[in-house]
């Protein structure tokens, strides 16, 4: 099994710090990159087989599909501000240019395509935004692209975790396909720390510890679920961002709580 925390890179070329492959992961549906970009960069790509969610963390883009052209978008400076990202949704055997008008921090959300859908601008008013749990498991959450939503394979959304708290919890699991109890999703972790030097920890673990790993969690590191439990926990000092990319063979999130910890529901 591939190493579940992955740390970033020195960007390359394409500004490219993180690149997690169903290869490199081994698995079967999610992809996942950080672009870091610098004002009046650009890179230009395919999407092939998969559909695509550009995510702008922070800073402005133009982003250009064939004839759709979102010019100049982007609103968020740092992902701390806590307001909703601008992102846009391109299907398989799409094209496609993003050139920071800003320094731009860009996600890219993978996962296999059928080409049912058009490229479309997801903008941060049509963003849901919550609050889940209470005390110290309160978690704000912005759903970017939930099942609701028109895609073929991608679910994707971001929490912020403010410092002392946890997240992902009571810990839960979405590995077996028994829907509508369940379904089975992989799932990337994109963390971010604020201020950022400090850390998290995320550990991931199965009913019978056949896969059991607590990481600490740096700035910009990412952890792969491939099954099992998956709580995180922000120290105190240090507020927490993560962004969820999560796919599978049905496009459904239902998931089942660690029975262990579910009493904590209705504390």
């Amino acid at each position: 099994m591939a190493s579940l925390l992955v740390r970033p890179t020195a960007p390359d070329e394409q500004g490219t710090i993180i690149n997690v492959t169903p290869t490199s992961a081994g698995w079967e549906h999610v992809g996942f990159r950080v672009h870091t970009l610098a004002k009046g960069a650009r890179i230009e790509a395919s999407t092939g087989d998969q559909e695509v969610c550009l995510v702008l963390l922070t800073g402005r883009a133009n982003v250009v599909s064939g004839e759709h052209r979102f010019d100049d978008i982007g609103e968020r400076m740092d992902i701390f501000e806590q307001i909703p990202p601008y992102a846009v949704y391109l299907p398989n055997g799409a094209s496609y240019q993003v050139e920071a008008t800003t320094d731009l921090e860009l996600a890219v959300c993978a996962a296999p395509g059928r080409g049912n859908h058009a490229p479309r601008l997801i903008a941060p008013d049509s963003i849901k935004k919550s609050t889940r749990g209470q005390g110290s498991n309160v978690r704000h959450v912005h759903d970017i692209l939930p099942e609701n939503e028109p895609a073929d394979s991608l679910l994707v959304v971001e929490v912020f975790t403010p410092e002392g708290n946890w997240s992902s919890y009571p810990p839960h699991k979405h590995d077996v396909d028994n829907l509508p109890h369940e379904s089975l999703l992989e799932e990337t972790y994109y963390h971010r720390i604020n201020p950022s030097q400090g850390f998290a920890f995320q550990r991931v673990y199965t009913d019978d510890r056949s896969l059991d790993e607590t990481m600490a969690v740096e700035n910009g590191c990412c952890v792969l679920v491939p099954k099992g439990y998956h709580p995180v926990g922000a120290p105190h000092g240090y507020s927490l961002y993560y962004l969820n990319v999560m796919a599978g063979p049905k496009r459904a999130w239902q998931f089942h709580n660690d029975p262990d910890h579910e009493w904590l529901i209705n504390r």
